[in-house]
């Protein structure tokens, strides 16, 4: 009995535990690209409705 006591004494225990600090996860996308090509397309677009502007 004493045996049994000793072994389940050493047991190994897993705690799960919340981080102190948030996780924080960093999604740092380059939507320029796109952006730009539709900022192109539409001043193309208004440059030929309105060539007077330049």
């Amino acid at each position: 009995m004493l045996f049994g006591a000793a072994l389940a004494a050493c047991t190994p225990t897993v705690a799960v535990q919340a981080p102190k600090e948030p996780i924080t996860i960093n999604l740092n996308i380059k939507l320029d690209a796109d952006v730009r090509v539709r900022l192109e397309e539409q001043a193309q677009e208004d440059i030929k409705k309105n060539p007077e502007i330049f």
